[in-house]
């Protein structure tokens, strides 16, 4: 049984966010995490994963207040709540394009990954399915779960014998577990358990708070660079 090292949360999809030191776990993941987008007017969901569009979001940081309402704190240091119609404004002129917060997910939404250039960041079927678009980034599109902003599964699990294998296999990379914005950081696990292998069918849990949940193949995130430079992510997630 692996125990939790730390716990997080981020109230708007790919900004920074939240350590918190308990949550409430649902059927959708955390209570709190993913509940707003960056959109743009052609159903665009903002996701680092395709960082020359979508960036700059990783200059600003999400949290839930003391109120019981998510904030924003902007690259400059200006927070405003998420209810404010200014900061539709202040995102666009970050992104360079008209954009807007949601806390509805478009029923056509896409979601748009850049492919990497280096050899098995994707699998080849991946790779011959993208296309060019208008940044010049070879991307693939998809969408996000239906009625929610989460792309790949409800919890994001990433345990400190995957960040051992993956230093192990590339030394000179930066595997700090903040560049892969994880949910939960856990230790204790085996090297033949998380550490980069499929683990479907196993079961995982939360010690201590009764929450068990059904484990999927390892996430994409570990099987290409973490979304982000380097000095985007050295900050608390």
């Amino acid at each position: 049984m692996g125990s939790v090292a730390a716990l997080y949360r981020y109230p708007v999809k790919s900004m920074l966010g939240e350590a918190v030191s308990a949550v409430t776990v649902t059927e959708r993941g955390f209570r709190g995490d993913r509940t707003y987008a960056v959109l743009d007017g052609t159903g665009a969901v903002g996701s680092a994963k395709h960082p020359r569009k979508w960036g700059a979001l990783l200059r600003c940081r999400s949290r839930w207040d003391d109120r019981g309402r998510v904030r924003i704190v902007l690259p400059d240091g200006t927070a405003l709540p998420v209810e404010d119609p200014a900061l539709d404004v202040r995102l666009s002129e970050l992104l360079g394009r008209k954009v807007f917060l949601s806390a509805v997910a478009p029923e056509h939404s896409r979601l748009e990954r850049a492919v990497p250039e280096y050899e098995g960041g994707v699998p080849d079927v991946v790779r011959k399915s993208a296309s060019v678009d208008a940044t010049g980034t070879s991307v693939t599109t998809g969408s996000v779960a239906q009625g929610t902003f989460l792309d790949f599964g409800q919890v994001h699990l990433l345990t400190t014998a995957s960040l051992a294998r993956m230093r192990e296999v590339h030394p000179a990379g930066d595997f700090d577990a903040r560049r892969f914005r994880p949910n939960r950081r856990g230790t204790g696990f085996s090297r033949g358990h998380l550490a980069g292998r499929p683990a479907a069918g196993r079961r995982g849990a939360v010690p201590g708070g009764g929450a068990h949940a059904p484990l999927r193949d390892p996430d994409p995130r570990s099987r290409r660079a973490p979304a982000g430079p380097r000095h985007h992510a050295r900050g608390r997630p």
